[in-house]
């Protein structure tokens, strides 16, 4: 009797949650993969939702409770628990974010790890509620939209004019230069609460093969077509979602495989034992004693990055510890011995608006010292011309001549050159807002994961 009365209660609660994702996708056409993308499953679940990224968990009396304040609470929950899962909030690592954070805030480790974990925790919660409920409070559908609260105008007007998008990552950094009480954090929390998250920790242990995170990507890229494809009939409120879509699914691809669009083909001195045919050597040894009728090679054609230009944008957007953190990263490169020739020059330019510096380097250990003792110049307006300028100028005295590329470090908000250089660039984007930078059709463009600069940094430093 009890399993039959158990069997109703879950036949219930998934009528609930399908009616609740077919209205949905009757308003939001382009969600139709993601809304799909759950099972249902009945718990306790602490009486709340929560999501792992492949179901949906419930406590059945929480959700009734739920639906009986009206099919738009209900509504709200699941979208807001998709979005959570589209922006691969249960995924992000943000160990190194959150360790800053704790030091931004003022809380000394001594003062106890669980201390510090609290509170940035709490922001970071915090921080993706409020990155998927802006988006749900901008929606113009009556089966989601409901009157906002002062507190949560006000903390969206605030957030605003400091962030275009409001993406998760940049919401936590203008939460955390806030400085909130853990209190205030508190009341923040409730007002934005919505979902159980502490699934979210046990997702993040599985193996990468049984994690749904790449499932999450592919729906993510799937919904960037499709919302560019009909633009036009796109919901006031979408641009915002449009928006997170895209910072999510720029490209961040790997800086040492991106390094190997500047190597040129060169011969270099050493031993090619491809090229070189044993059956000769030893038939000449063994019939004259001491003559092999063919010796190997000396020489090799190889692949290899020898000339090109880094310009680091000295501007106020970029910190000494970024570029630290990025000149720590090529050197990491540069210590492969099979990915640099062995006679190179790489000119380390320091520029805002004007040239501030240009240091010449022609070994691994001249990039260490000038990482290691690094200070930087300007701090002015950005203008990515002068480089360019100073490039063209010395190539005409007979400088440069062998320049494969100019890697620019930067955030891409600057004066870009109208005319295409004869050699290679590529704009290595490092931008708080995460909103997509447009650079001349002529350059490459890559985005940095800061958070993977500094944790690099922190590692080294140790």
């Amino acid at each position: 009797m009890a399993r039959e009365m158990e069997k109703r209660i879950e036949d219930v609660c998934s009528r609930i949650l399908i009616s609740s994702r077919n209205e949905l996708y009757i308003h939001l056409r382009f969600f139709d993969v993601a809304l799909s993308a759950f099972t249902y499953v009945m718990g306790e679940q602490n009486g709340e939702l929560g999501t792992d990224g492949v179901g949906i968990y419930y406590d059945p009396g929480y959700l009734g409770g739920l639906y009986r304040q009206g099919r738009r609470e209900v509504n709200r929950a699941y979208l807001h628990m998709m979005l959570h899962c589209l922006f691969s909030h249960l995924w992000k690592k943000v160990r190194i974010r959150k360790k800053m954070a704790a030091k931004a805030l003022g809380i000394p480790r001594e003062d106890g790890e669980n201390r510090q974990e609290d509170l940035t925790d709490i922001l970071w919660d915090l921080a993706c509620d409020i990155s998927v409920e802006s988006i749900i409070d901008g929606l113009a559908l009556h089966c989601v939209r409901k009157p906002m609260s002062g507190d949560r105008k006000n903390l969206y007007a605030s957030l605003r004019k400091k962030r275009k998008t409001l993406n998760a990552e940049g919401v936590f950094e203008e939460l955390v230069k806030m400085q909130p009480s853990r209190e205030q954090a508190l009341l923040w929390e409730r007002e934005f609460h919505c979902d159980d998250h502490r699934l979210w920790k046990g997702s993040r242990k599985n193996p990468p093969s049984q994690r749904p995170e790449k499932n999450w990507e592919d729906i993510r890229d799937r919904m960037e077509t499709e919302m560019e494809t009909f633009g036009q009939d796109m919901a006031r409120g979408q641009a915002g979602l449009k928006e997170q879509i895209k910072a999510e699914n720029r490209d961040t691809r790997d800086y040492r495989r991106f390094l190997s669009k500047f190597a040129v083909l060169r011969e270099e001195q050493m031993v090619d034992p491809d090229s070189f045919d044993y059956i000769f050597y030893s038939y000449g040894m063994s019939l004259y004693g001491n003559m092999p009728l063919l010796e190997p090679q000396e020489t090799r054609e190889v692949k290899k990055i020898q000339d090109f230009v880094i310009a680091i944008d000295t501007s106020m957007s970029c910190s000494g510890e970024l570029v630290r953190g990025f000149l720590r990263e090529t050197y990491s490169v540069l210590r492969e011995q099979e990915s640099f020739f062995r006679r190179m020059q790489i000119h380390v330019i320091q520029c805002d608006e004007r040239i501030q510096s240009d240091r010449l380097i022609t070994s691994q250990e001249e990039l260490k010292e000038y990482m290691e003792n690094l200070e930087l110049a300007g701090k002015g307006g950005t203008d990515f011309r002068p480089v360019f300028a100073y490039i063209k100028e010395k190539q005409r005295k007979g400088e440069l001549r062998g320049l494969k590329g100019l890697l620019y470090f930067t955030d891409g908000k600057g004066i870009f050159p109208e005319r295409m250089p004869p050699y290679d660039v590529a704009f290595l984007l490092m931008q708080k807002e995460y909103e997509e930078i447009e650079v001349p059709c002529w350059a490459m463009k890559l985005y940095l994961d800061e958070e993977e600069l500094l944790e690099r940094n922190e590692r080294t430093e140790e």
